[in-house]
C-alpha cells in the first residue's frame, strides 16, 4: 500500500516525503496535505520521491493539479529524487517546466 511516509517543514517549505507506487491513492494523500497546508498559507512545496520509483499517469496528472492550486497562490513545487524513468518521464510531459527538480532534498532547501 503506498503512503504518505513524512510531512515536514524547513524554513519555507513543506517536505512531503512518499512511498511506494504513486498511483492515485497516494496522489490524493499528497493533494489532500497541499490543501490543507494552503488554508494555512504554506504555498512552497517539496515532493521527495526517493522511496517512490514508479508514477502511474494519475499520479502524474495529480501532481499537475497540484501545480495549478499552487500557481494560483503564487506557490512552487519542487520534486528531488526522481528515478531516471520518472524524471524523462515529466520531462517529455512538461511537467519540469511548471516545477524545480533536484537531485537531492539538501538541493531543493537551498534553492
Amino acid at each position: 500500500m503506498s503512503k504518505i511516509i513524512n510531512t515536514e517543514e524547513q524554513n519555507k517549505y513543506v517536505i512531503v516525503k512518499t512511498e511506494g507506487y504513486f498511483n492515485k491513492d497516494l496522489g490524493e494523500l499528497v493533494i489532500s496535505v497541499v490543501e490543507e497546508k494552503v488554508q494555512e498559507d504554506k504555498f512552497h512545496f517539496i515532493l521527495d520521491l526517493e522511496q517512490s520509483k514508479i508514477v502511474n499517469s494519475i499520479g502524474a496528472s495529480i501532481l499537475i493539479e497540484v501545480i495549478e492550486i499552487l500557481q494560483d497562490k503564487d506557490g512552487t513545487l519542487s520534486l528531488c529524487h526522481m528515478a531516471p524513468i520518472i524524471e524523462k518521464t515529466f520531462s517529455i510531459m512538461g511537467l519540469t517546466k511548471y516545477c524545480n527538480t533536484f537531485a537531492t532534498l539538501d538541493q531543493a532547501l537551498a534553492q
